[in-house]
């Protein structure tokens, strides 16, 4: 069981989810986020995937989450994105221990946590500041299909000052992040009902082969598989073992 709704904070996924009782192993596919997350075991950081990751969970184990779009986790959790890439940590490795308990406390006892989850959010961000607005840009432009090339000419960085600020703020260079971007506009055409042929045009794929390679190159899976079984969407981006 998963679901999803818009966050009270601006462009903020909320979702929540259990992992499955029959103790199967859902995946998380990636897609540039970091994720606050809670359940019984405590506060959880997501950091940015590069490939696909198994979501592990205690069968039945309840996960609330706030997914946050590529750039904003560093500001939430106050650490560059590359040092959380592919890993899921505990926050109270982040944090103050005794703030982090806290936090644990209360959220565990809200009527709802994602409410409080949200909350925990809104406060580092008003204590840390926004988004830089060139990396807001820059994740816009690679989102929309535009070259490297071009999107560090729009936002006026050179190609290394880019993928220096991209590695703090994405986990990735921007080549990467271009890629798992382009490849979640390919599944989410894909899943309604688009041919794949046009998914690949559309998507700026040289051609359907091409996006089948570059599909199982960031999953380990077949974009017919992906787009069949819907794996990844269901999944939480737990992972925790817990």
């Amino acid at each position: 069981m998963y679901r999803e709704r818009a966050s009270r904070l601006s462009e903020v996924v909320a979702w929540q989810g259990r992992a499955p009782d029959d103790g199967s192993t859902p995946t998380v596919l990636p897609d540039g986020c970091t994720d606050l997350i809670w359940n019984d075991g405590g506060l959880l950081v997501a950091g940015p995937d590069t490939g696909a990751h198994p979501a592990q969970g205690r069968p039945g184990s309840r996960y609330v989450g706030l997914r946050f779009p590529p750039g904003m986790g560093p500001v939430v959790f106050g650490v560059a994105a590359r040092e959380l890439r592919d890993l899921r940590v505990p926050l109270a490795d982040l944090w103050p221990r005794a703030e982090v308990e806290r936090l644990t406390e209360a959220t565990a006892g809200a009527a709802d946590p994602l409410a409080a989850l949200e909350g925990i959010a809104a406060g580092r961000l008003r204590r840390n500041g926004p988004v830089d607005p060139s990396l807001r840009a820059v994740a816009r432009h690679l989102a929309l299909g535009r070259t490297v090339t071009a999107t560090a000419e729009a936002v006026g960085l050179g190609q290394r000052s880019l993928h220096r600020r991209c590695l703090e703020a994405f986990g990735y260079g921007p080549k990467t992040l271009a890629r798992i971007l382009r490849m979640n506009r390919a599944l989410d055409a894909a899943r309604a009902g688009v041919p794949l042929g046009e998914v690949a045009a559309t998507a700026g794929y040289a051609d359907q082969p091409h996006m089948s390679r570059e599909v199982r190159a960031l999953t380990g899976r077949s974009i017919g598989r992906l787009v069949g079984g819907r794996a990844g969407v269901s999944a939480h981006p737990s992972g925790s073992g817990a």
